[in-house]
């Protein structure tokens, strides 16, 4: 079935440039620290989503070092974080009720992204019962779409903020066979029949052209028969509706993008670009070392720095997601940043605990498309 034709195409954003290699990062920076009052003043403007709700999916372990970088001296090798999709809702001009899906993973194909099999192979050579103990599966995607009262067929748009671990097969279907998921003699069929994800055309462009020292966190070989008239491609930041924006942070990957959204509770940005509130604040963070590192290199940020290709951009684009969120109600020192994987508490990592931890929220009524 062809994405439905109907839904307007996103609006290109032009409070933000794209980064060059023509001006500094130091320079790229005032630029975004310029350029965030008056964004927000204008986003503000542009409605408020009617809905807006996270959901967990999976917990499952991650390196310290990439998770807090240099800056947590606590002795445990990993932490846990949860990976959630997020559910977003808001009427258009015409008085239509519009579905985005954000980061709707698909965690039993995500396992298979090299990383994350070596990891647990490495675990399961000793004991497969505790190598299964490393994850917790909340719900799967259509499980929450069910408890929503939605059905895959009303999803208009979906987008990842990057394309780390994803393999979106059996989310946009394929052209061709693929034994591998239980289609031996027929293309899969796309999941999501009338959305479109939108996507960077350069972060499709890397998966496909890997750089080596990216490839253990692509699953690249699963892009090459995917239905492609599934995709939107944009190249720039992008206003989906009242109060919902793609934006781009590259970064982390080059085609890195943040969802934006204006809630009854204020803006909202997410992104993998961090993986904890106090990763946007850690002057106020109170894991071990934390504090101590930010104020000692005066960094306003903790990266999440599993491939830092682009380190200089990742932190521009962390402080631009923390300029533009609104702080917590009730603990305004920490901005409602809510990464797409949230550091939590976990029992293999005893001794650490998040400052602050998001978690779900329902802003909002989600409603089913009439």
């Amino acid at each position: 079935m062809t994405p439905a034709a109907t839904i307007t195409d996103p609006v290109a954003i032009e409070h933000f440039a794209l980064p060059t290699f023509e001006t500094t990062p130091a320079a790229q920076l005032r630029a975004i620290r310029d350029a965030v009052p008056g964004f927000k003043e204008w986003f503000r403007s542009t409605g408020t989503a009617s809905a807006y709700a996270p959901r967990s999916l999976i917990t499952v372990p991650y390196p310290m070092k990439y998770g807090f970088y240099e800056a947590c001296t606590a002795p445990v090798p990993y932490v846990w974080f949860i990976n959630r999709m997020f559910l977003v809702q808001w009427v258009d001009a015409g008085g239509d009720t519009r579905t985005l899906l954000y980061e709707p993973s698909d965690y039993d194909l995500g396992i298979e992204t090299p990383f994350f099999r070596r990891e647990y192979d490495k675990f399961a050579r000793f004991s497969k019962a505790a190598a299964d103990r490393l994850s917790v599966e909340h719900k799967r995607v259509h499980e929450h779409l069910a408890d929503f009262g939605l059905e895959p067929a009303d999803i208009d748009y979906i987008a990842f903020d990057h394309m780390h671990t994803q393999d979106i097969r059996r989310i946009v279907g394929t052209t061709e066979p693929a034994p591998d998921l239980g289609f031996h003699s027929e293309p899969v069929p796309a999941a999501y029949p009338n959305a479109r994800v939108v996507i960077a055309r350069d972060e499709l462009t890397h998966v496909r052209d890997v750089h080596p020292f990216q490839q253990r966190f692509f699953q690249s070989g699963t892009y090459d028969h995917i239905r492609e008239e599934q995709l939107l491609f944009v190249e720039r930041d992008v206003l989906l509706g009242p109060g919902v924006a793609l934006l781009r942070t590259p970064g982390h990957t080059l085609g890195n993008f943040t969802l934006t959204v204006n809630t009854e509770r204020g803006i909202f940005t997410s992104s993998e670009n961090g993986i904890a509130a106090e990763c946007y604040a850690p002057e106020h963070s109170k894991l071990p070392g934390v504090a101590k590192w930010a104020k000692q290199w005066n960094y306003e940020v903790v990266m999440n720095f599993n491939t830092p290709e682009y380190a200089s951009l990742q932190y521009n684009s962390m402080v631009k997601e923390k300029l533009i969120a609104d702080p917590v109600p009730g603990h305004e020192q920490f901005p409602q940043v809510l990464p797409t994987s949230e550091f939590t508490k976990y029992w293999m990592a005893p001794g650490i605990k998040p400052t602050y931890e998001h978690g779900e929220l329902t802003l909002g009524t989600v409603r089913r498309p009439s």
